[in-house]
């Protein structure tokens, strides 16, 4: 599966879409110059509990590591992610 990613002056999107449509979705705002405000993270029902969220979450994170930006993990299970890998403390705002 491959992680799409959008974004304007504002807001952005990572998504991982199949034939059916979007299956899975990371949103963020931007807060000033370098802040990556994740909102929301959502997969459909159907596709939960196979990876997706925590591969958008890693996806968001190497984004914000090759473009020098920070990230606020707002959502509630982005946080969590932030929580378990210790990793992604370099990208935290």
């Amino acid at each position: 599966m491959e992680i799409k990613h959008k974004e304007n002056d504002q807001r952005g999107l990572f998504y991982i879409e199949d034939d059916k449509g979007v299956i899975g979705e990371l949103t963020y705002r931007r807060d000033g110059e370098n802040v990556l405000t994740i909102d929301h993270t959502e997969v459909k029902k159907e596709m939960e509990n196979q990876g997706i969220g925590t591969w958008l979450v890693k996806e968001s994170v190497e984004y914000a590591r090759e473009n020098d930006l920070k990230i606020e993990p707002l959502c509630p299970f982005a946080e969590v992610q932030f929580e378990l890998h210790k990793s992604y403390a370099d990208v935290r705002a």
